[in-house]
């Protein structure tokens, strides 16, 4: 395994972390005598797994259902300096809720501390407000650091750039959990401005949210010979000394295997990557022309500046990369999130897009002419059924049904 510097905590973090989002049993919280034994035999054996390849470092959350209990069975059975355990509460109004969340995750997992207590979702306007201002989630976060029960604080974002620029230039926060691989490099500025605060950077779900690589279609398979896609992928994240670890959402032991083979690789990044980089945007031209590949995303508005909160830069970038990659699968499963008024997956579809005047939210882009008929197209190629799942929602206390991957 190979290790950075994790920022200013001066962690030892491991290239690779062992996400706990795909191992656990179910999105409710179940009492201990419902978790299946075979589910916790196949969760133990891949923690053992973990430690074997030298990945210690374990991250989970309080809304990931079953995830804290089970990995908390797991992890008492370690000697705690051994590994590094994250997990991340929501950020709410009122924070003694928050602390409340955080002293039941402590619970959960069978610890004392914490080694990064993370915000889960500064995702919008009021996320940061409630994390930031006085009294609020961040001074609650910490108290708890002042207490022992936390070593490191950060944040988890799925908000526009902007916005984790901002959360970042606060310089309140030791790391952060952010979007960022081959096929969605928006967020390089934070990861820049991360850098100059000297923040850790943690790179949420590169091989999943990164284009569903672990099933990639032949095309992609294709243009990244002859490294694995999802192999490339963290090539291409890691080759950067700014981002310090990637996280791994392992179902199963073997689910290491093929990312540990990318450690040897990494001393040859320069010379592996670019001719897959340079085949990857050709083939993308060739399908969706130079001017509109390298221009698409200019002038486009947010969607709450637009009619019916239609999130056109994200319904444009899914079409483009089921064009150019095919990308298909990902791209319906990510259009078919939109729709709930939901901050980890914000705005609407393209539904009815021929009744709706979007000139004046397109004024300032040079496509303005032709993107509602691409909008159109992109609802025919990729609308389906709302994509759900069971999560918590820690603000009420109950279940609910909430969009898949948040």
């Amino acid at each position: 395994m190979k290790y950075r510097r994790f920022g200013r905590t001066e962690l030892r973090m491991p290239v690779f972390s062992c996400g706990g989002m795909r191992f656990h049993c179910t999105w409710d919280e179940l009492s201990p005598s419902e978790i299946p034994e075979k589910n916790q035999i196949n969760l133990e054996a891949i923690v053992r797994r973990s430690l074997e390849v030298g990945i210690n470092h374990f991250e989970t959350s309080r809304t990931y259902g079953t995830s804290e209990m089970q990995l908390g069975w797991a992890l008492s059975k370690l000697p705690r300096d051994q590994v590094l355990i994250q997990t991340k509460i929501t950020p709410i109004s009122d924070s003694h809720e928050f602390q409340r969340q955080v002293e039941k995750s402590l619970s959960l997992l069978q610890v004392d501390y914490l080694d990064l207590l993370t915000l889960h979702g500064i995702n919008d306007p009021q996320a940061f407000k409630d994390s930031l201002c006085p009294g609020g989630c961040l001074d609650r976060a910490r108290e708890l650091q002042k207490q022992g029960k936390a070593r490191y604080i950060g944040f988890a974002t799925h908000a526009p750039t902007e916005l984790i620029v901002k959360t970042i230039e606060t310089d309140r926060f030791d790391y952060v959990n952010l979007h960022w691989y081959y096929i969605n490099q928006f967020n390089w500025p934070a990861i820049e401005a991360a850098d100059r605060h000297d923040m850790g950077v943690f790179i949420i779900s590169p091989s999943d949210k990164g284009g569903m690589l672990h099933t990639p279609p032949k095309r992609l398979v294709e243009l990244c010979h002859p490294l694995h896609p999802m192999m490339f992928n963290d090539l291409f994240c890691l080759r950067h000394h700014q981002v310090k670890t990637l996280s791994l959402g392992a179902a199963r032991p073997s689910d290491f295997d093929a990312h540990v083979q990318v450690l040897d690789l990494l001393d040859r990044a320069e010379e592996i990557l670019p001719p897959i980089v340079e085949r990857l945007e050709k083939a993308a031209i060739a399908r969706l022309g130079e001017e509109w590949w390298r221009t698409w995303h200019i002038g486009l508005p947010p969607h709450h500046k637009t009619p019916k909160g239609i999130n056109i830069p994200m319904i444009l970038w899914l079409r483009n990369l089921a064009i150019a990659y095919d990308l298909v699968e990902y791209a319906k499963m990510r259009y078919n999130l939109l729709g709930y008024a939901d901050f980890w997956h914000p705005g609407t579809r393209a539904e009815n897009i021929k009744e709706i005047d979007l000139s004046d939210c397109l004024r300032h882009s040079p496509h303005a002419d032709k993107i509602p008929a691409l909008l159109d197209d992109a609802h025919q190629r990729l609308a389906g059924e709302p994509v759900q799942k069971l999560s918590r929602d820690l603000g009420g206390g109950k279940s609910r049904t909430k969009q898949v991957w948040s």
